[in-house]
C-alpha cells in the first residue's frame, strides 16, 4: 500500500511537481524526523556511490572521495548547507516559506535521487550509453523539479523567483563547501597542504 503511494507521489513528482510539492508539505512530520530522513537518504546515496566504485581504480581519486564514510559526511554537510542555503535566499527575495516544508520536499528529492542511482547502477552494469543518456535525462529532470519545489515551499510569486534562488543560494553553497573542507582537511581532497 504504501509502495503504491509512493509510486504515485513519484509520478506525479515528475509530472506536475508543484501539485506533488503540496502533498508532500501537507504530511505532518516533526523536525527531528526530517533531519533523520535527510541523514539516512545520505547514507543511502553513499552506500550506492560506494557500490557504483567496484572495479574502479580507486587510487586515482581524492580520499575524500574514494572513502565511503568520508563521502557520507561530505553528502550530509551538503544537504544541510543546501538546505539552509535554499531557506534564507528564499527569504530574502521575498519568500514566504516555512523551513520544515522546504526539508520534507528536500528529503523526497534525495529519496528520488537514491533510486535513480540504483536504475544507473543497473543500466551501468548491462548498457554503459543508457547510464549516460538516463544520468542526462535525471540531471535536467531534477533542476526542473527543485525549481518548482522551491516555487512552492518558498511560496514565490513564480518560477523565475525559483531559478533565482537556485542561482544566488549556489554563491552560499560554494561557501559553506569551503567552510566544510576546512574543518575537514584539504588532505582529504588529495590537495597538498601547501597549497
Amino acid at each position: 500500500m504504501i509502495s503504491d503511494e509512493l509510486k504515485d507521489l513519484a509520478l506525479q513528482t515528475i509530472q506536475s511537481p508543484r501539485e506533488a510539492a503540496r502533498r508532500i508539505m501537507g504530511t505532518p512530520l516533526s523536525r527531528d524526523a526530517l533531519w533523520s530522513g535527510l541523514v539516512l537518504a545520505a547514507a543511502i546515496n553513499a552506500i550506492l556511490y560506494s557500490l557504483s566504485l567496484f572495479g574502479v581504480d580507486t587510487s586515482v581519486l581524492p580520499p575524500l572521495l574514494s572513502n565511503p564514510l568520508m563521502f557520507f559526511f561530505l553528502i550530509t554537510g551538503v544537504l544541510v548547507i543546501t538546505v539552509h542555503a535554499f531557506f534564507w535566499t528564499g527569504k530574502m527575495i521575498g519568500g514566504q516559506g516555512d523551513l520544515g516544508d522546504l526539508l520534507k520536499l528536500m528529503v523526497w528529492l534525495q529519496i528520488l535521487r537514491a533510486g535513480a542511482q540504483a536504475i544507473m547502477l543497473v543500466l551501468m552494469l548491462v548498457a554503459p550509453f543508457l547510464a549516460q543518456l538516463f544520468s542526462l535525462v535525471v540531471g535536467v529532470l531534477g533542476l526542473w523539479i527543485t525549481v518548482n519545489f522551491l516555487t512552492e515551499g518558498l511560496q514565490l510569486r513564480s518560477l523565475m523567483q525559483g531559478v533565482g534562488v537556485l542561482i544566488l543560494s549556489a554563491v552560499g553553497i560554494i561557501f559553506g563547501l569551503l567552510v566544510l573542507v576546512a574543518l575537514i582537511g584539504t588532505a582529504t581532497l588529495g590537495v597538498p597542504a601547501n597549497v
